[in-house]
């Protein structure tokens, strides 16, 4: 089944919300939690359910993401047929950059057409979480379906950030929302929505021949939820996959998280420090690959005013010298230096960061 399968993640967003975090980088590449980067759960993912052929379009501020492309996932045979390649725009298809994410897949279309594969899966590299893409795919041929959305059910408040679906017994869509204020809420349960993870599994025929078509219609916004699939869901097989990751390798539950802004981003950290975290980064049969420069271990020491370094409760990578200081619930990146009699409460500190002695810092999302 690998073989018939092609990835394309799309990473190309501007992430404006994340900013300051984003100031220099995609959002998929905003590291997280003490190691790695965002994009690293989805192609985890991709590399723990069997697919070896993947697409990362990407095009805002990508040097960075590139970089760690390089750096972290130069790990598959192109001797196999096995890859993972970075598509910045090139304007194929006119004198523009990509317009919307269905704009995006349709501009590398003739890589589509190269692939040989059967169907196409169309991801997202700004989400953490986990997920065994093979059992979607599996739905999605047994269901004989042309389009199949993962999704999941959340709280009928965040309607606004998500597509809506209505689905029936058989799971097959039969009503799309694109972030309505008044959404189709579940027919048992009026608080809660069947939400668009903005995962798609497609029939490869039929991307095509929908991505040419919204191509030419000049009032489309060339957007999967707000154009593609409104259109499909009347006259083809469209079904919806609910997300499960209690199943199976994945012992994490459905955590899911959409890294949309810088709140989203410091709860999303904090999680992991939580007595039983949500997405567990412990799981040693599902561990999340990424690159890791060459330091030595954590180390805690006594400062000079002889109070000794603490750390509780937190998550730190290599290179990392607390000399004195006090680290309680935050999230610590390679090679901080903590001073003596320095307090941190709840932070997540970047790369390279020196606190000076006596510095205190409570609940701050980030030091550049």
């Amino acid at each position: 089944m690998r073989n018939d399968n092609l990835t394309i993640i799309l990473a190309g967003g501007a992430g404006t919300r994340l900013e300051p975090l984003t100031a220099e980088r995609a959002k998929p590449s905003v590291p997280f939690g003490g190691k790695y980067r965002i994009i690293d759960f989805t192609l985890t993912n991709c590399l723990h359910s069997g697919l070896r052929q993947i697409l990362v379009l990407t095009q805002y501020k990508s040097f960075s993401l590139h970089k760690h492309l390089r750096d972290a996932w130069s790990i598959f045979n192109p001797e196999l047929g096995e890859y993972i390649s970075s598509v910045p725009p090139q304007r194929r298809k006119g004198n523009h950059w990509y317009e919307g994410t269905a704009d995006a897949v349709f501009q590398n279309l003739y890589l589509l057409k190269r692939s040989g594969a059967k169907r196409v899966l169309i991801l997202s590299g700004d989400h953490v979480y986990r997920m065994d893409y093979a059992d979607m795919l599996k739905f999605h041929q047994a269901k004989h379906a042309d389009m199949t959305v993962a999704t999941m059910v959340v709280s009928a408040e965040k309607a606004s950030d998500f597509g809506v679906l209505s689905v029936n017994k058989d799971s097959r869509v039969h009503e799309f929302q694109e972030k309505p204020a008044k959404p189709i809420t579940l027919p048992n349960d009026s608080g809660q929505i069947i939400a668009s993870m903005g995962i798609y599994s497609f029939s490869i025929d039929l991307l095509i021949e929908i991505l040419e078509s919204d191509a030419r219609n000049a009032c489309s916004s060339h957007d999967f939820g707000n154009d593609i699939i409104p259109k499909l869901i009347n006259d083809y097989n469209v079904f919806a996959y609910r997300f499960e990751s209690t199943k199976g390798r994945i012992r994490s539950g459905n955590y899911w998280r959409d890294i949309g802004t810088i709140d989203n981003y410091y709860q999303a950290n904090m999680d992991l420090l939580k007595p039983i975290p949500p997405l567990n980064l412990y799981q040693h049969n599902w561990p999340i690959r990424t690159y890791q420069s060459q330091n030595p271990p954590l180390r805690a020491i006594p400062g000079a005013s002889g109070e000794k370094g603490v750390f509780i409760n937190s998550l730190a990578a290599g290179g990392v010298v607390i000399e004195g200081g006090k680290v309680h619930d935050s999230i610590l990146f390679a090679s901080v230096f903590i001073g003596d009699g320095a307090i941190l409460r709840k932070a997540i500190i970047f790369d390279n960061v020196r606190i000076g002695a006596g510095a205190k810092l409570q609940n701050c999302k980030t030091v550049l």
